[in-house]
């Protein structure tokens, strides 16, 4: 066999290798070049109208400027320019997800951009919704029945609740499960703004507290979902949301003002079970010099015609 055959049969897998990842190369480009037309093509179609945006120029009511984009999705103009621009840039799902809801896109549309981005199609409402609570965990909630006790998954959907926090707060037991999120509820529900007397400070904190656990996990699924649904909420989650702050959980005092029971002092404690640390048990106790023990009694007996329920 000639030497010459010998280095060609040698350097052949180099050559396949070569052209398949040339192939890969392109294929990312191309990717990058159809997600940045079709973003462009999208903007020029949103009506402004559907925004709460004027005509640009008296005129025209029809598209957005690049800036509008960026501002409406919470991301940089530079980032978003640069999407359209096709630049080599890897965009997180939450910002593909916040583009998506600024552009209303169809299901169809949504699926597209993220598959451009090479992630998986958007969930749909049934697969936001956690798992049931593990049995033992309600026990433990149940067994719980003078405090008002709750249980979270890691992005605060509430999975489980007793008796007396169903007492405490009515419509937990009534919102749809895809809602029943601490986060959710507490920013939109109107009964909770009234249950909370210092609820501009109180819900500050708390989605300091999420930022803090969350993390590097904004980015997925059920995160990303969430923070956009509640972004669509408008003032005043953008504004908190926008100041980053964080903040780390810790036991402190709570004052509720209950339509019925009044003014209950309590103090907030949260716990993880070993075999569960993903679940996360917060328990209400009263604060001992007043008489919430008390309030709490009678707030309880009077709702014992009501039977704790989780979802």
């Amino acid at each position: 066999m000639s030497s010459v055959h010998i280095r060609t049969k040698t350097a052949l897998p180099l050559v396949v290798a070569l052209i398949a990842s040339l192939e890969d190369v392109n294929g990312e480009v191309q990717r990058r070049r159809d997600l940045a037309d079709f973003l462009k093509a999208r903007r020029g179609q949103v009506v402004r109208a559907d925004l709460g945006l004027p005509p640009v120029g008296g005129r025209r009511t029809s598209g957005l400027r690049r800036e509008e984009v960026a501002y409406l999705s919470h991301v940089s103009v530079t980032w978003y320019t640069w999407l359209e621009q096709g630049r080599e840039i890897k965009p997180s799902r939450q910002v593909l997800d916040a583009i998506a809801r600024t552009f209303r896109l169809s299901v169809a549309e949504h699926t597209y951009i993220l598959a451009l981005a090479g992630y998986s199609a958007p969930q749909s409402d049934a697969e936001q919704v956690p798992a049931p609570l593990p049995e033992h965990v309600q026990r433990l909630l149940d067994a719980l029945s003078d405090f008002p006790a709750y249980a979270t998954t890691p992005d605060w959907h509430i999975s489980g609740w007793n008796r007396t926090y169903a007492a405490l707060y009515p419509n937990v037991t009534t919102v749809r499960p895809l809602d029943r999120n601490l986060l959710w509820l507490v920013f939109t529900d109107p009964y909770l703004r009234e249950l909370i007397p210092d609820w501009e400070a109180s819900s500050r904190r708390l989605l300091a507290e999420f930022r803090a656990e969350a993390g590097p996990r904004l980015g997925e699924p059920p995160y990303s979902h969430l923070i956009g649904r509640l972004l669509e909420t408008g003032e005043p989650f953008r504004a908190d949301w926008s100041s980053r702050d964080i903040e780390v959980f810790t036991s402190r005092e709570r004052v509720f003002r209950h339509p019925v029971a009044g003014y209950l002092h309590l103090e907030q404690h949260r716990l993880a079970p070993s075999d569960r640390p993903d679940v996360h048990v917060v328990i209400y106790t009263p604060v001992l010099a007043t008489d919430t023990a008390a309030r709490l009694r009678r707030l309880t007996e009077g709702n014992a015609s009501r039977p704790a329920s989780s979802g």
